[in-house]
């Protein structure tokens, strides 16, 4: 592996739809009030955080030793690929990019952003570093539901409009769960090995019966409460509903370990595809 390819693949690429997504939906509500420039940072402050939580993630599960046994994608601690040192470097350059531009945005906006802002970067660090990670005690899905879901949906039409309302909180809940869906095969996926090492995510706390129901749950919950919008154009997320129930089938009859790999994958391309048509139905 070059230099290079370790270091994208490292940032966990099939995860980014979680950072892309929020933003597509928010700006396309934004509708004629949209601030191309402002869309475009809070694209790049959100990707800026996913890549810098999947370094972050590398590192502490590294030094930590509890990805030894893992069976996903590759890692650059666990492996050896890179220094633990260089890894937890790329998540504080990944966290400081997020922060300048996050600040330009809050200069333009709010300064309130500063304080949501901080509060990201620290929930994205404190997942699986710090001396008390909460990701070990199941709550990382509540922390994505929040900051890839809510914030970062509630952030992009903020900044953009530079006002608030009901519907944009409603419109952030579909983004929220998709998001969490993805953390939550990859913890499925994880499940039999992070119980070995004492990582008690919401999967291993739920069981694999429990964790296989919760990933159902959150793709169900992104169709209804994108209805519950009560916009005529988010019928339009309805045509991800064959993808939906493809993926809700097969994780439901059990697939497990290796084979749950490429679902990681499937996954963030129903957020994309759902995260399109959403956007489309709330532009028209």
């Amino acid at each position: 592996m070059t230099s290079v390819s370790k270091w994208i693949a490292g940032a966990r690429p099939r995860t980014l739809p979680a950072a892309i997504a929020p933003v597509l939906v928010a700006t396309a509500y934004a509708g004629s009030n949209w601030a191309p420039l402002r869309a475009l940072s809070a694209l790049l402050v959100s990707l800026a955080l996913q890549i810098g939580v999947n370094y972050a993630n590398d590192y502490s599960d590294g030094i930590l030793g509890t990805d030894d046994l893992r069976i996903g994608p590759v890692r650059l601690t666990a492996s050896g690929l890179a220094t633990p040192k260089s890894v937890r470097t790329a998540a504080i350059i990944s966290f400081l990019f997020a922060a300048l531009i996050g600040l330009t945005l809050a200069a333009a906006t709010s300064w309130w952003i500063i304080l949501v802002g901080a509060l990201a970067i620290n929930a994205a660090w404190g997942y699986t570093g710090g001396s008390n990670p909460y990701g070990y005690k199941g709550l990382g899905e509540i922390s994505v539901f929040l900051f890839f879901g809510v914030v970062a949906t509630v952030g992009t039409y903020y900044v953009q409009t530079e006002e608030l309302n009901l519907r944009i909180l409603i419109i952030s809940i579909p983004m929220g769960a998709l998001a969490c869906a993805i953390l939550a095969i990859n913890n499925l996926r994880d499940r039999a090995q992070d119980e070995i090492v004492g990582k008690k995510t919401l999967a291993v706390r739920l069981g694999d019966k429990g964790a296989r129901r919760l990933y159902v749950a959150l793709l169900l919950s992104a169709h209804l409460f994108a209805l519950f919008t009560f916009e005529p154009g988010a019928l339009l997320t309805l045509l991800a509903a064959p993808l939906t129930w493809n993926l809700a089938r097969d994780v439901l009859s059990g697939v497990h370990g290796a084979d749950l790999i490429p679902y990681l994958a499937k996954t963030g391309k129903l957020q994309l595809v759902f995260a399109l048509l959403f956007a489309l139905g709330l532009v028209i």
